[in-house]
């Protein structure tokens, strides 16, 4: 396991860059996934897979990858971001996005590539990297969540609440005192309710929820874009949908008993120590059944790729890679 010191010279983002190609893709009769492709387009492959779900791709994860050495992909997954039929919860689990992973992977032409997710795009990762292995050169991970019930737990009832009170009383405040004791089902039946008002109010909280905890350090420009009500609708509705369906895995705990699927892979893990979101015993129980993964413990960082702390690390370990 390495700590990094905090005093450390850090290494900051790559520059802004743009997409050298955007499309999209029919996956099914119902749901169509926006991508793009940027940086080197002859350059090593690696699809990076975005939090939430239903968070949707940001500018910034160009960024976490030289884009002189990388062929850097990014996709909006189903109902978030530019897919479309946005905020559709048909056809939306897991395994629908793994397949989608497999049907972009084929329809750019690419044998082999790695495999790059922070938070839900860790449990992503591993879902895919346990299904198709032989497509991926390495799993970089971030935050790693495996949608355990003791994780959903943790964030969405008792334990994030004990650090956020204030927080956590505005998230709590939509739902009737009486409901309180399984906020996730409370939430479920009003995000897929037709109170329409209630629906972008219960989206909000659930929302700006998320945006608090997610750095050691407030970040009002970030609550602003999770309160909008167009990312919200999407962002809280599908997370609700994947989270009280516990990720759809046939069993809790199926991600961490199935690394055994990955341990001959290489790869690294990255976490924040103070990581809020996604606590450090889940990456801590991941890096014990995945010893080939460097295990990257960020002593002064949260949850976010953009902790500086957090982005260093990752910048290390994709450096790392792109010279294989």
């Amino acid at each position: 396991m390495l700590n990094i010191p905090p005093n450390a010279k850090r290494r900051a983002l790559y520059p802004d860059i743009h997409p050298y190609v955007r499309g999209r893709l029919r996956v099914s009769a119902l749901h169509e996934i926006y991508y793009e492709c940027c940086g080197n387009p002859k350059g090593k492959p690696v699809v990076v897979l975005h939090g939430g779900p239903g968070g949707g791709i940001s500018p910034f994860l160009r960024r976490l990858h030289d884009p002189a050495r990388y062929n850097i992909i990014l996709f909006d997954q189903r109902g978030c971001g530019q897919s479309t039929p946005f905020a559709c919860l048909e056809e939306n689990t897991t395994w629908h996005l793994v397949e989608d992973i497999e049907k972009l992977r084929k329809h750019l032409g690419i044998d082999r590539w790695q495999v790059f997710g922070g938070s839900w795009g860790s449990t992503l990762g591993l879902a895919y990297a346990q299904s198709h292995p032989e497509r991926v050169l390495e799993l970089v991970l971030r935050g790693i969540f495996t949608v355990r019930e003791r994780e959903v737990r943790w964030f969405y009832q008792d334990g994030a609440s004990f650090l956020y009170p204030d927080a956590f009383a505005k998230f709590v405040a939509p739902i009737p005192e009486g409901e309180r004791s399984d906020l996730v089902s409370a939430y479920y039946k009003r995000l897929t309710g037709a109170n329409e008002t209630e629906k972008l109010a219960c989206a909000k909280a659930w929302s700006l929820w998320e945006s608090a905890t997610l750095s050691l350090l407030p970040d009002p420009l970030r609550e602003q874009h999770f309160g909008d009500a167009h990312f919200a609708t999407a962002f809280a509705a599908i997370e609700c949908h994947y989270f009280i369906n516990r990720g759809f895995f046939s069993r809790d705990g199926a991600l961490l008993d199935g690394a055994d699927k990955i341990a001959h892979l290489p790869g690294a893990i990255v976490q924040g120590r103070y990581d809020v979101v996604t606590p450090p015993e889940t990456a801590f129980e991941l890096h014990r059944r995945w010893p080939k993964a460097a295990f990257h413990l960020v002593p002064d960082s949260g949850h976010t790729a953009l902790e500086p702390g957090i982005a260093d690390a990752l910048i290390l370990v994709t450096d790392s890679f792109g010279n294989i």
